[in-house]
């Protein structure tokens, strides 16, 4: 059973009992009839082909609450465009896919191109980011947008329920809220990323920094790299989002920069949770939890500078050295944590783990420094929209023709 503290500058909602599903969403029906629910679904063509996915849509087929589902589909070729739509055909939900990589929308991206407002490379961002922009554009019934990553593994439709209803609930007053859970599976404690580098990155940032609200804010939540996150629509037309691994400490930055702390929550919503793993790389920095690291420790810093503190080569120095002392301290309360509970724990793995964060981090700094031109964020959907004026329509048409 969850503990019942609050601890931080945003609410956290815990797991405090096994509510029925059913008793969650017959609420949630009633809500929706005054505040519309639509899913999100960012999803690589190869996600089709295993498991997690076919559960998940096998789940979302008995969801009774939500009026849209939309789905981002990346790296699909026509023919398997067809198999998509013949795969997502099962859900009884209104939906629609974008084809990300058909020739409609990729008019669209050179229009983009060609007013320099592009949405960047290929990727997680850029994909949750044209998304957002048919939620605005072709579900203008729309109040909630909630949205989970296409690998989880032990997925069930509660995790969707609990996630929500902070948000539809009337009598509650958020407009984002963030799942948060354990991440053990098969004996193992997960959560590399969020366990080796954020919190104790985001530690270090504090012993050298001092006080600071964002800080301050990233250590209010307990899994901030969760792909799992709910807000009002109203949140989607100003956001400044990255297009690389940064999204989620990109999209919890941007929330906070136009929101009180009183209208943002974290929510458990599972006891258990399980997706597919990335590889560490270590020899390889443009891939996997390598390539990761950087982009979020980028994004951290970039935060940062934006607050007002500078971001020197000294200061990434005296942060590694910080970080590296956090994270070892941390390898070992996690040791103990892991042998208390029985599970499975490599030391040796977690610490050269750390290590190769500790020189992830003093790239990302330099990147930071020498990149003074750089354009991190894809653009807003309201610059976009004053730009050129008809976009909406004209991404609205190529998504239904695509799905007809």
């Amino acid at each position: 059973m969850a503990d019942f503290h609050q601890n931080g500058v945003i609410s956290t909602l815990h797991k405090l009992g096994d509510r029925p599903v059913e008793e969650l969403e017959e609420r949630l029906i009633e809500y929706a009839k005054e505040r519309p629910m639509t899913l999100v679904l960012p999803s690589l063509f190869s996600e089709l082909q295993g498991d997690a996915l076919k559960n998940i849509v096998e789940e979302l087929k008995s969801v009774p609450y939500l009026n849209n589902i939309v789905i981002g589909l990346d790296r699909a070729t026509e023919d398997e465009f067809k198999y998509a739509k013949d795969f997502f055909s099962a859900l009884p939900q209104k939906h629609a896919i974008l084809w990300n990589d058909g020739p409609r929308l990729r008019a669209i991206d050179a229009q983009l191109e060609a007013n320099n407002l592009s949405a960047g490379p290929p990727g997680k961002g850029r994909n949750v980011w044209y998304c957002f922009g048919y939620v605005l554009a072709g579900c203008p019934e729309t109040e909630i947008v909630g949205l989970h990553d296409c690998d989880i593994t032990t997925y069930d439709r509660s995790m969707l329920a609990r996630l929500m209803y902070p948000l539809a609930n009337p009598h509650f007053n958020y407009m984002f809220s963030k799942g948060y859970y354990a991440r053990i599976a098969n004996d193992s404690m997960n959560g590399r990323v969020t366990r080796l580098l954020i919190t104790p990155l985001i530690h270090a940032l504090r012993q050298v920094y001092g006080y600071d609200p964002y800080l301050n804010y990233l250590n209010s939540f307990r899994y901030p790299l969760a792909g799992e996150f709910a807000m009002n629509v109203s949140m989607l037309s100003d956001l400044r989002i990255p297009s690389d691994w940064g999204l989620e400490v990109g999209i919890l930055s941007e929330i906070r920069r136009h929101y009180s702390t009183k209208v943002i929550c974290q929510v458990d919503i599972a006891d258990a949770y399980d997706h597919k793993h990335q590889d560490v790389s270590e020899n390889d920095k443009t891939k996997g939890l390598s390539k990761m690291s950087i982009d979020i420790a980028l994004s951290i810093f970039r935060k940062l500078a934006i607050a007002g503190n500078v971001v020197s080569e000294e200061r990434i120095r005296t942060v590694k050295a910080t970080y590296l002392r956090c994270a070892l301290d941390l390898v070992e309360v996690y040791k103990h944590d892991a042998v208390i509970n029985g599970l499975k724990y490599d030391v040796h793995k977690e610490e050269n783990t750390v290590e190769l964060f500790a020189s992830n981090i003093v790239q990302a700094g330099a990147h930071f420094i020498d990149e003074h031109e750089e354009t991190p964020f894809v653009p807003r959907w309201n610059r976009v929209r004053y730009a050129i004026p008809d976009i909406m329509e004209q991404i609205k048409t190529a998504v239904e023709e695509d799905n007809a």
